[in-house]
């Protein structure tokens, strides 16, 4: 029995549906991985067919191809090199399981079933797959490797099961999504719990990469029965590394490798922006992005975010002055997009505006301009948008914050048109902050420059749509730090309106921004995909009927 083991870590990026596209990554990594004289090398959660699948695998021919394809994994083993640890899915009994299997010696030498199937905030793993039962350890070269997935070590009696039966080495193959400081959670909040629990050194192996509202970060790391942290590696970036581990007189411990350093906040965050935006245009293979450049610090914030994720030869600004858009703002939105290094035009709607008042001139005579004179401007813009999105290619990037999102201060089929939203999940104050954090920092993994990425003035200035004269947010909402605070409490933590008043809160302020806040779900419903960065984003962990009549005030 071997008292040393070399174990390949790869954090991966995969593509949902692209069986022999991710089968090929692996296998790619599993040369690599022999080269560095691994004796296995273990992958993410369900690496073969993607992470998360959703109803992709209730598709009976996807799990024949996946079965497929994992069978010439396997033969590949035939020749010697590492095993390879993948995850899957697998029909055991009629039922739909969530695995991984150990690929050696050409065949499929073990399987194991995801026993905590995770069914809150953004998983519904329980409506696509079967809970397997309480795994035991798999023998790999004399040593007993317990293999936890993903949910099962989110509580103890998986980890403690496996450890009674006689696991030396947990490895933990992921899909954990980016939340903001999940990281300290992951590893203080769980994984040191189980090794310190159990006395057995954890791997936790996680994917990284954007699935449509989802964003992984990586982060991978290794902690020993002690608790202690061995390895960590990078966040927001593929990355293979070879640990090595030792049997001891107290069992099997992971040798000390590198610590990698982890982005803070709120490098993390833009990090996450960048990094799903990136994988959803070039997964759904559009060109480049088109956006509107409006002069202010949303559409400012996007642009970067969009350099940053594509480089700039594939970002498009367009500004669409209107007759109410400031000289500041031209200003400022030239700037932005010379410091950017963007295609930029501008696409005056001055014309179409005045079309639209004679057209509506009969069926309007006698009412006063109110809001409807507003959001046809907004309508104007999305559609010169939209079409030059037809036009040429680019995906139409949309622009607003979760704070106007929330109490539905943004235009539907206007300004909330396109194909993806860098900031929906991102509160106005969290936009003033990376657009701060952006203009003095230039995170790892951007494409785009160094140095200040948009004119000061447009982080300074007071935020207005500018759709009326001298207009601004604050006459209709209150200050966004103000706003923000009450979102949080409705959103995110499900407060009443008597206990932020409770907390200092104007009662009036509270019961208007719930009232808002429930009224605009039909927008919200309508609106654009964009990246998951809190506990609670409008879509896939936020699921409010549109049609419904209770007020907490």
């Amino acid at each position: 029995m071997p008292d040393t083991l070399k174990i390949t870590l790869a954090q991966l990026n995969q593509s949902v549906g692209d069986l022999a596209g991710n089968a090929a990554g692996m296998l790619a990594a599993r040369d690599r991985a022999k080269e560095a004289g691994a004796d296995l090398i273990a992958f993410p959660e369900l690496q073969l067919v993607g992470y998360p699948p959703e109803d992709l695998v209730l598709k009976p021919s996807l799990v024949e191809r996946a079965t497929a394809e994992l069978q010439k994994m396997a033969q590949t083993t035939a020749a010697g090199g590492p095993a390879m640890l993948v995850g899957s899915v697998f029909v055991a009994d009629g039922a739909l399981h969530n695995g991984v299997a150990l690929l050696d010696q050409g065949k499929v030498a073990a399987i194991r079933f995801k026993h905590e199937l995770p069914n809150y905030g953004t998983f519904d793993e329980m409506r696509l797959f079967q809970p397997g039962p309480l795994p035991e350890p798999i023998i790999f070269r004399g040593t007993m490797i317990g293999v936890p997935i993903c949910e099962d070590i989110w509580h103890p009696n998986v980890c403690r099961h496996l450890a009674d039966f006689g696991a030396e080495i947990f490895l933990c193959p992921n899909g954990s999504p980016y939340e903001i400081d999940k990281d300290t959670l992951r590893i203080d909040g769980v994984a040191k719990r189980r090794a310190s629990a159990t006395g057995v050194p954890l791997a936790y192996l996680n994917r990284v990469g954007g699935q449509d509202e989802l964003v992984f970060d990586g982060a991978s790391f290794v902690v020993n029965g002690d608790g202690g942290l061995a390895v960590q590696m990078k966040d927001w970036e593929e990355q293979e590394v070879l640990t090595r581990w030792t049997k001891t007189a107290k069992g099997w411990r992971c040798d000390r490798g590198e610590i990698e350093p982890q982005a803070e906040h709120p490098e993390d965050i833009y990090c996450a922006m960048v990094l799903a935006l990136r994988d959803y245009v070039n997964r759904n293979k559009f060109p480049g992005v088109v956006l509107g450049l409006s002069g202010g610090i949303d559409s400012a914030l996007c642009a970067a975010i969009a350099v940053d994720a594509l480089g700039a030869d594939r970002v498009w600004c367009v500004m669409l002055p209107s007759r109410y858009t400031s000289t500041e703002s031209l200003i400022d939105a030239t700037e932005c997009a010379h410091m950017l290094g963007v295609k930029y035009d501008t696409v005056p709607i001055v014309p179409a505006v005045k079309a639209f008042e004679d057209m509506l001139s009969s069926p309007f005579a006698g009412r006063a301009p109110d809001l409807t004179e507003e959001n046809i401007q907004s309508r104007i813009r999305g559609v010169t948008l939209m079409a030059l999105s037809n036009k040429f290619g680019p995906m139409l990037v949309t622009t607003g914050n979760k704070s106007e999102m929330s109490v539905g201060y943004a235009t539907i089929y206007g300004d909330m048109n396109g194909g993806y939203n860098p900031l929906k999940d991102a509160y106005k104050m969290t936009v003033f902050a990376l657009s701060k954090w952006r203009n003095k920092h230039r995170p790892r993994i951007a494409l785009g420059p160094d140095g200040p990425v948009m004119p000061d003035n447009i982080i300074a200035k007071p935020p207005s749509a500018e759709l009326r004269p001298d207009q601004k947010d604050s006459d209709s909402l209150p200050p966004y730090d103000v706003l923000d605070a009450i979102l949080l409490g409705l959103v995110e933590h499900e407060k009443s309106v008597e206990q932020l008043v409770s907390e200092g809160f104007d009662r009036a302020t509270v019961s208007r921004i719930e009232r808002l806040l429930h009224l605009a779900e039909y927008k919200r419903r309508q609106a654009p995909p964009g990246v998951k960065l809190g506990s609670r984003n409008f879509g896939r962990d936020r699921r409010y009927p549109i049609t419904q009549a209770f007020r907490t005030a």
